[in-house]
């Protein structure tokens, strides 16, 4: 089991070497463990996993000592450690759908595409009641969100990290932290500062410290301030803050002092970090938001990181965070400091930049294409990956904050060109590195905020798209009942828009979802709407393709004589297009469906001509397989002799290892084409 990058409200998760102090707590931590709870107490078992809370302020170290407490236990899960984080760096909690489903993809089980929180939750305690975990759901908003996601089982341990108590889970004792002791904070001052001043002045950094109150994050800053100035005493900085107003928390106080003593261009990219979906930070981000060079904004970042305003995230490609408890405070200054055009202008800017590296993500997948090769070319070279797999791993990485900043476009609601942009070909490029499968989950979500920005800008082809899009997911996913009122709002929508590609997807999709109902009348019905369509505006292939859909209704009906009528209509409107393998196919099951009705003689006849057919197209395994339904109705009319010769020559086509004709259904699915996704 793959162990998740930690999502932290201070950063990287903390070595035995690095973590400083918080004995007392990790030693009553480590005895909860192994506490006797109310269960136990009263003779039954725990039904449930053991929820430990460590409780604190933001940038009272809570995470770290989390993390220090998982490192030292997890070797007694065997299963390994699973995170998830339950709130947004902004405040805003994690829908638990979400999170469960991130969860599961950490176990590598399948999360369906759109199901909703309950059957996720259900899946997630099913897959861990049979194996021993550790699992750290970091950030929690409230009590419900932790509930949901419990291990029914006491062979897991749960560490949940909040910034009060969780009321409502019982047997929980939380651990509630102050600021560290001040000798952990001399040593962490000492880390950024080096020993020499620590130990000259040693008032003055005991002084610091208690201006700090002990919270890791403001030492952290105080400790980077002093680093970057190496003449500064550490008395300068502790008289620095003591003259401050008093206003607001000892790490606001440290905060906005550095933020002061920044250059006012690293200030405003600093700012600007507030608007980082996620809190997740590339180059591109950075350079994006504040109007500069991918090369300027790295070296900003860089020079953050060396100061404690941010992190840098374990990942193939450059990545930073910014730390949880920074952030309202950097979205606060941005609000005061920076004009409200100047923030939209720096959010387009990084949508702008978004679909253009999305746009050459998807775009080097396709290189075979010489329009194509030229295009790329034409690119930045700042926004070019060097290869098809590079891009996949970008996708991946940078995926959490891809969706992330989708979410945050939609919720903006002004700048929904751009968003539409960004998820158009966010999408093209989920299917063109990850396929439509193994991506459905993400697609799901995204085609959920087109429909909401469509209803929204009352767009109705893109709400018929988003529909269709959102019904097919539905339908892979078994929920057809749901899928079918999908289709029938996307014909609404289509018809609004007088979209005839639309409405006429809509009539076949609706077709289908009654043809998986198995209400084969309305089926027939829904394709022959669809057929009249395509019939009037010519498009012979796709007539075609619906009078074989039809004729499959009608063989699950068992209405053979309808269902052979539309399969030699299907035959005969692929033998007018010239699309060889297609007619082949459709006289197969034409074949099938005359064995069905009891003319095994005509369908002997239909086969020979579809085995024909099927040598023009050079389809071997079509051929094998009229092969084997050619020797099943010879055995039938009592040739077993001619039976077994064409056994023979489907054995060889198929190199020894035949496969059966699957005669078991009335009607194949050769020539049934159900509807695909269309990423618009």
């Amino acid at each position: 089991m793959t162990d998740q990058a930690v999502d932290t409200e201070g950063g990287a998760r903390l070595s035995e070497s690095q973590f400083l102090g918080r004995t007392r707590e990790l030693k009553e931590l480590r005895a909860d463990i192994e506490r006797a709870g109310l269960d136990t107490l009263s003779g039954r078992k725990p039904p449930r996993a053991r929820v430990l809370l460590i409780a604190g302020k933001p940038g009272s170290g809570r995470t770290a000592l989390a993390e220090e407490l998982v490192r030292q236990v997890a070797d007694r899960y065997d299963d390994g450690v699973l995170r998830a984080r339950l709130s947004e760096p902004d405040g805003t909690p994690v829908p638990v759908e979400r999170a469960a489903r991130e969860l599961l993809a950490a176990l590598d089980l399948p999360t369906p595409a759109g199901a909703a929180a309950d059957e996720l939750t259900e899946a997630l305690r099913t897959a861990l009641a049979d194996r021993r975990v550790l699992l750290l759901l970091d950030d929690a908003a409230d009590a419900e969100q932790v509930d949901a996601l419990l291990p029914d089982t006491p062979d897991c341990l749960v560490v949940a990290v909040s910034g009060g108590p969780l009321t409502g889970i019982s047997d929980v004792r939380p651990c509630t932290l102050g600021g560290l002791d001040t000798k952990s904070g001399l040593e962490l001052l000492t880390r950024h500062t080096g020993s020499v001043r620590i130990t000259v002045d040693p008032r003055a950094a005991e002084g610091l410290v208690e201006e700090c109150q002990g919270q890791p994050a403001a030492l952290t800053l105080a400790g980077g301030w002093l680093a970057a100035r190496p003449k500064a005493a550490v008395a300068d900085l502790a008289k620095q803050l003591h003259s401050e107003d008093g206003e607001g928390t000892p790490l606001s106080r440290v905060f906005r002092l550095v933020h002061a003593s920044l250059p006012s261009a690293s200030a405003r990219i600093l700012r600007l970090l507030s608007l980082a979906p996620a809190g997740l930070v590339d180059p591109h981000t950075a350079a994006a938001l504040a109007g500069c060079s991918v090369d300027g904004a790295r070296a900003a970042l860089d020079d953050f990181v060396a100061l404690g305003l941010l992190h840098t995230v374990d990942s193939p490609v450059p990545q930073y965070e910014v730390p949880g408890c920074l952030h309202p405070l950097l979205r606060k200054l941005a609000a005061t400091q920076d004009r409200p055009g100047e923030l939209q202008l720096a959010r387009a800017r990084m949508l702008e930049r978004t679909v253009r590296l999305l746009q050459s993500c998807r775009t080097i997948t396709e290189t075979d294409d010489p329009e194509v090769r030229e295009k790329l070319q034409a690119m930045p070279r700042s926004l070019r990956f060097p290869s098809p797999r590079a891009a996949e791993e970008w996708l991946r990485i940078r995926r959490p904050a891809l969706l992330a900043s989708a979410r945050a476009a939609v919720a903006d609601g002004e700048l929904d060109t751009l968003a539409r942009r960004l998820m158009s070909q966010l999408v093209r490029a989920m299917v063109a590195h990850f396929g439509t499968q193994a991506a459905a989950s993400d697609l799901y979500g995204v085609h959920a905020l087109v429909l909401d920005v469509a209803e929204r800008r009352k767009l109705p082809r893109e709400k018929a798209a988003a529909l269709l899009n959102l019904g097919d997911l539905d339908g892979q996913t078994g929920r057809t009942a749901q899928a079918l009122v999908r289709y029938r709002a996307a014909l609404d929508a289509g018809r609004e828009a007088n979209d005839p590609y639309a409405t006429g997807r809509a009539m076949e999709s609706v077709g289908g979802a009654h043809l998986e109902l198995e209400d084969y009348d309305r089926a027939a019905d829904w394709f022959g709407r669809a057929l009249a369509q395509r019939l009037a505006r010519d498009e012979r292939a796709e007539a075609a393709r619906l009078y074989g859909r039809i004729a499959s209704a009608h063989t699950y009906a068992g209405r053979y004589g309808e269902a052979q009528r539309n399969w030699r209509a299907a035959a005969a409107g692929y033998r007018k297009n010239g699309d060889v393998a297609a007619h082949a196919r459709a006289l197969s099951e034409l074949a099938r469906v005359q064995e069905y009705a009891g003319r095994p003689e005509e369908s002997l006849r239909t086969c020979h001509e579809a085995l024909e057919w099927a040598r023009r197209a050079e389809d071997e395994r079509l051929q094998a397989a009229l092969q084997l339904r050619l020797a099943d109705t010879l055995e039938h009319l009592g040739d077993p002799a001619a039976a077994a010769l064409h056994r023979g020559r489907a054995e060889r086509l198929l190199g020894d290892e035949p496969e059966q004709a699957d005669d078991t259904k009335p009607a194949a699915d050769a020539c049934e084409i159900r509807s695909t996704s269309a990423e618009d």
